[in-house]
């Protein structure tokens, strides 16, 4: 385990990284004893200097949940991660000033009418707490150099959140079956990649169930109005500025995200 003064180094390191767009070395090689506890440490400890910037979180996100993105990136069990007012990209424009190296990732994103806390949550108590879903581009970056990443630097480093779009429309979850949902992405006009509901955890809910119980452990709730990010339904993509990426969710509607 590591010490609270090296929690605290690391956190401040990656906080500098994100304002000064400079990645680090790896955190699991420079700290090669760290536990995935420790990592959780680290990333509280890195949205608390956040927050003390003046962010506010309005929602967690589930990572690592798909096997194709944990295949790409060699991690084989999923993390979580803070979301913040400036990471809300309201108008689907990414200034990738503000980012390292970014990817775009197809999501479906749940909006909450009531609160969830683990243990025990269900795919069905989630159902229940959602208030409406929708399509959402998570754009994921990582503070750790060139995503030489394994599941302790995800983990401190915010599950690798950047920033993230959400679609215009809002959709009650009654009588959806999210794992069925399909969506189509493209990537300046051409087709990049497809999947399925499936894809996460076998079912969106799963997942947000798997992320309660998680953060239950820790004594964080999941939050009515806030906004859950389920997990990527495609593999991750890579963007730069003058991309444009667009998705399609029959049932759940578009989303786009113009990086700049």
């Amino acid at each position: 385990m590591l010490s609270d003064q090296r929690i605290t180094e690391i956190a401040a390191a990656l906080h500098q990284a994100m304002r000064e767009r400079c990645a680090i070395a790896p955190i699991t090689e420079t700290n090669p004893g760290i536990e995935v506890d420790d990592a959780y440490r680290i990333s509280r400890a890195f949205m608390a200097l956040r927050e003390a910037a003046g962010e506010r979180v309005i929602g967690k996100k589930i990572g690592v949940t798909s096997p194709a993105v944990q295949e790409m990136l060699g991690i084989t069990q999923p993390d979580f991660g803070f979301l913040t007012d400036a990471m809300w990209c309201r108008d689907g424009v990414v200034d990738t000033g503000r980012l390292i190296a970014p990817r775009a990732e197809a999501e479906i994103g749940f909006r909450l009418n009531s609160d969830l806390k683990g243990p025990g949550v269900t795919p069905a108590d989630v159902l229940a707490a959602t208030e409406s879903v929708m399509a959402c581009f998570e754009i994921v970056d990582s503070r750790i150099r060139d995503w030489r990443i394994r599941i302790g630097d995800t983990i401190a480093d915010n599950a690798s959140c950047g920033v993230f779009i959400l679609g215009g429309d809002e959709v009650p979850v009654s009588g959806l079956e999210l794992k069925d949902i399909h969506v189509r992405v493209t990537k300046n006009g051409e087709f990049l990649s497809e999947g399925f509901g499936t894809s996460v955890q076998g079912a969106p809910e799963n997942a947000v169930a798997w992320l309660a119980d998680r953060l239950g452990e820790y004594g964080i709730p999941l939050r009515a109005g806030e906004i859950i990010l389920s997990g990527s339904l495609v593999p991750l993509a890579d963007a730069a500025a003058g991309d444009v990426f667009h998705m399609s969710m029959p049932g759940l509607g578009e989303a786009q995200a113009q990086f700049v």
